[in-house]
C-alpha cells in the first residue's frame, strides 16, 4: 500500500500524543518500559493476541498484521515472549510497530475503504520481514522507536548512567567487536551502553542503539576536532 509522506517530527508527535492519552486514563508513565500491551488492550480496546500468522494468512514470514475495520491486531506466535523470553525486545517492537500502523495509517486506509476488502484471512496491513523497507513499514518502525524509547526518558537514563548528555564515541568498541566476531562493515555490532539501556526499556539492543545514534548520544564516527 502506498502511503503519504509523514515527517519524523509528526510521527514523534503522534507517538507522544498516544502515550499522553494513555497517561490521562491510567496514570502518567514516568519511567520505562512503556506499557505497549496495555495501550493496545486497555486504552485502544483493540482485539489483540497471538496467532500462527503464516498458516492462517497463507503468507510466509509474517510477524504482525492489522485489521482496520475489524479493529484487530495479531502478532505471530513465534514472538510470544512467554514461550520465547529471549524475543521480548523483538516482540514489544512488533506490537509498537502495529500500533504505528493503527495511529498513522488507519485513516488513510479508511479513506480508501471503497477499495478495501478486509476479511479474517485478508487484513488491511500485513507486516513481513521482506517488506521492511517499504515507506509504510519504515513509518511504523519510526513510530515504534519513538513510542518505546521517548526522547526525554532516554536522555534521563543516559544522564543517570553516564553522568551527562555527552555522547559516547563508539568507534573503537565497534571496531573491536567487528574484528572479534568477524562482522562485515555494514553489520554493526551492539555496544555495551546500548545493551545496558535496552534492558531498562525492554527493547532489543539493536533498536536501542539505533535510537541512541539518532539522538546523537552514540557516535559511530570520530567527531571533527573542536566539535566538543
Amino acid at each position: 500500500m502506498e502511503v503519504k509522506y509523514i515527517h519524523d517530527f509528526k510521527i514523534e508527535t503522534a507517538a507522544f500524543k498516544l502515550l499522553g492519552e494513555y497517561s490521562q486514563k491510567f496514570g502518567e508513565v514516568t519511567k520505562p518500559p512503556i506499557p505497549v500491551e496495555e495501550i493496545v488492550d486497555s486504552h485502544l480496546k483493540l482485539d489483540y493476541g497471538f496467532d500462527d500468522l503464516p498458516s492462517s494468512l497463507e503468507i510466509p514470514d509474517v510477524l504482525g498484521a492489522t485489521w482496520v475495520q475489524l479493529k484487530k491486531i495479531r502478532i505471530d506466535q513465534s514472538l510470544d515472549p512467554t514461550v520465547y523470553p529471549a524475543k521480548i525486545g523483538r516482540y514489544r517492537f512488533t506490537v509498537a510497530h502495529e500500533l504505528g500502523h493503527w495511529q498513522l495509517h488507519k485513516s488513510q486506509i479508511l479513506e480508501n475503504s471503497n477499495s478495501l476488502f478486509e476479511t479474517e484471512q485478508k487484513p488491511a496491513i500485513v507486516c513481513r520481514k521482506i517488506s521492511a523497507k517499504k515507506p509504510i513499514e519504515k513509518q511504523a518502525d519510526i513510530f515504534a522507536g519513538f513510542l518505546l524509547m521517548p526522547k526525554q526518558m532516554v536522555q534521563n537514563k543516559w544522564k543517570e548512567i553516564v553522568g551527562s548528555l555527552e555522547p559516547y564515541v563508539a568507534v573503537d568498541e565497534i571496531s573491536d567487536l567487528s574484528a572479534r566476531w568477524g562482522l562485515a562493515e555494514d553489520n554493526q555490532p551492539t555496544v555495551q551502553i546500548a545493551k545496558q539501556l535496552a534492558k531498562i526499556f525492554n527493547v532489543s539492543g539493536q533498536a536501542m542503539q539505533i535510537r541512541l545514534i539518532n539522538l546523537g548520544l552514540i557516535l559511530t564516527k570520530q567527531p571533527e576536532r573542536g566539535l566538543f
